[in-house]
């Protein structure tokens, strides 16, 4: 079992990596970059459990501190402390809390998540409603920290980024990245969690 857990925790990281590394990954938008890299993460937490999980979620924030130093974009600042801040001449180290934090929390959520709807909704017809619900919350719990953090701890260059005047101004930018790339990468990531994981469970399962 251990062997299969280690193969698996493996071809997720593989996985993460070839997302991050190749144009399917991150998805240039502009001002900020939409990721299919939650995915896996959110895949391998139920399927492997919240430590392993969040294993992968350090790797998608190390990915996601790379490609930002590497090719960064107009926000790369709040993931990379190596990028100058908008305004400023100099990298902040808040950037690794937003690159790690919510990419490791993304990798331990899903779990028990799953773990509780699995619980509530017992009926067999029911049994990928909880692997979707659990794809699509984690996804958004995911979105809301990278975007909170980004608006409250880089608040001053996030508005010059955007060009936002007011709060309500950040407020609608912020509500804006949810119902676009925010909503798609959720529905995505329910989708294919409700299909890949109950043949994954059950081949990890498998002697």
């Amino acid at each position: 079992m251990k062997l299969k857990q280690f193969t698996l925790t493996a071809i997720f990281v593989s996985i993460i990596l070839l997302f991050a590394f190749t144009p399917i990954g991150f998805i240039h938008l502009g001002i900020i970059k939409a990721t299919i890299i939650h995915i896996p993460v959110i895949i391998g937490s139920i399927v492997l459990g919240p430590k392993l999980g969040a294993v992968l979620g350090f790797s998608f924030g190390m990915t996601s501190l790379v490609t930002n130093t590497l090719t960064p974009s107009l926000l790369s600042f709040a993931f990379s402390p190596v990028i100058p801040v908008l305004g400023t001449n100099q990298g902040s180290f808040w950037a690794l809390f937003i690159a790690f934090v919510p990419r490791v929390l993304l990798g331990i959520i899903p779990f028990f998540l799953y773990k509780m709807l699995a619980s509530v909704m017992k009926r067999k017809e029911s049994e990928k409603a909880p692997l979707f619900i659990a794809g699509l919350v984690a996804t958004f719990i995911h979105t809301f920290l990278v975007m909170g953090a980004i608006s409250i701890l880089f608040y001053d260059a996030y508005a010059l980024a955007i060009e936002a005047g007011s709060i309500q101004a950040i407020v609608i930018a912020v509500l804006t990245v949810f119902l676009t790339n925010g909503l798609a990468e959720a529905l995505l990531a329910a989708l294919i969690s409700a299909t890949v994981v109950p043949p994954l469970v059950k081949l990890s399962k498998e002697k």
